[in-house]
């Protein structure tokens, strides 16, 4: 959420920000209700002080006078809770309309309707050539049995898997590798809630707008999470924390759930857009300084890249165009690593940084050397999800006897298991 006081600084530039992003929001709309809300609020306040102001002088009136003024009193009560009502009724618009404004895109945040328009930065590793023809992760899961997508449907309905075997420890290597990665580079492990309340998912963004992609408990009022982003951010949602403590940087590693609304009939085959899976993800809170938090963008763009680099897998890095940025998002990067199955890069990893949006949202602020409260800046970024990453894993390290050799960084977390074969 922005404040209404920059947004009305800075209309025009929101308007062109909201544009880049592709998001419809009714600015004018929003200056209505606001110029609304603040004559309500003032006549409140005005009517308020009145009331008081006279309620004290009533011990020096005659009984007269002090009878004619009680009945004055009651009418202005009347008033007041007339223009109570009204400033309630008006704060209902005006908080909903708020949160569907869009954070201002940076700069450097490219022009794009989606995706197919993001903007490479670089590329790293080679693209291993192969002397056979290579089988998709697919074919690779039956004939290694590791993977089965057949009963994954049987229990649960389409894009839903089993991974059984040394499919499933390398499922858990990936991901316990990455978790390590991340608390040896000093984050602090968590382990969070799945489900959360709505304040959590509002907090951070998803609600409203991503209703349709979530898994929602009705009857208990709560969502099933997509992201420990959300759980992690929200952690400290509410406090106010000292500066000395800053920045935060928080590790997670979660099971994830989303509906995939809207990819009806898109990426139907195998584990690349599925409803379950796991994520280990970093979350930062940090002082309010916006080139700092560029840098801390920077840095933990980089933590996911080492994990990559240490499997060894080809990937790029491009820059995320409005169209494909979040309401929430100041920047994102995208990590995508090549997948031959798919005969081009897909995407692993999104790294987000959000200025004071989604901390405004959840009210977590600090004191800064002057004992200011402040609005924390906020960032995340996936260090590694699974199995989407098994696509490239199984692929890039098939053997011509389809077999698959697996990584040294995992080795350890595999029980000794060097190659996958048929069992």
């Amino acid at each position: 959420m922005l404040d209404i006081n920059v947004i009305r600084d800075n209309l025009e530039a929101l308007r062109a920000g909201a544009a880049k992003k592709h998001v419809e929001v009714d600015l004018d709309r929003l200056m209505e209700l606001d110029d609304e809300r603040r004559r309500l609020i003032r006549l409140v306040e005005d009517a308020v002080a009145d009331q008081r102001r006279r309620s004290k002088a009533l011990g020096k009136l005659s009984d007269e006078e002090r009878q004619k003024e009680v009945a004055s009193l009651g009418e202005l009560k009347e008033v007041i809770k007339r223009d109570e009502e009204s400033l309630a009724s008006v704060m209902v618009d005006f908080d909903a309309l708020m949160l569907r404004v869009p954070n201002f895109p940076a700069e450097e945040v490219p022009e794009g309707k989606d995706d197919a328009e993001n903007v490479e930065l670089y590329k790293v590793g080679e693209i291993p050539k192969a002397d056979f023809d290579r089988r998709d992760h697919v074919e690779l899961g039956a004939h290694l049995e590791i993977l089965d997508i057949e009963r994954g449907v049987k229990l649960s309905g389409a894009r839903f898997y089993v991974l059984k075997g040394a499919g499933a420890l390398l499922h858990r290597a990936v991901l316990e590798f990455a978790y390590q990665h991340m608390i040896k580079k000093g984050f602090l492990p968590m382990e969070v809630p799945l489900l959360v309340r709505d304040p959590a998912m509002v907090g951070t963004a998803y609600y409203p707008g991503g209703e349709d992609q979530a898994y929602r408990m009705e009857r208990d009022q709560l969502s099933l999470v997509g992201t420990a982003e959300v759980p992690v951010t929200a952690y400290r949602g509410g406090e106010i924390l000292d500066e000395a403590e800053l920045p935060i940087r928080m590790v997670a590693r979660s099971p994830c759930f989303r509906r995939e609304a809207g990819a009806a009939g898109k990426d139907t085959r195998g584990l690349y857009r599925i409803h379950q899976f796991e994520k280990v993800e970093q979350v930062v809170l940090m002082k309010n300084d916006e080139e700092a938090s560029y840098e801390e963008h920077q840095s933990i763009l980089r933590n996911s890249e080492e994990v990559l680099q240490a499997l060894e897998l080809p990937y790029r890095v491009v820059n995320v165009c409005g169209g494909d940025l979040g309401v929430p998002h100041v920047q994102k990067y995208d990590i995508e690593t090549w997948m031959p199955s798919r005969g081009n890069y897909g995407e692993t990893h999104s790294a987000s940084r959000f200025h004071d949006f989604q901390a405004r949202r959840l009210n977590i602020r600090y004191r800064d050397e002057s004992k200011k409260k402040r609005f924390c800046h906020t960032l995340n970024n996936t260090v590694v999800a699974s199995p989407r990453i098994l696509i490239p894993l199984l692929e890039l390290y098939q053997q011509k006897d389809g077999s698959v050799v697996v990584p040294d960084v995992l080795r350890p977390f595999m029980m000794g298991l060097e190659v996958i074969r048929p069992s």
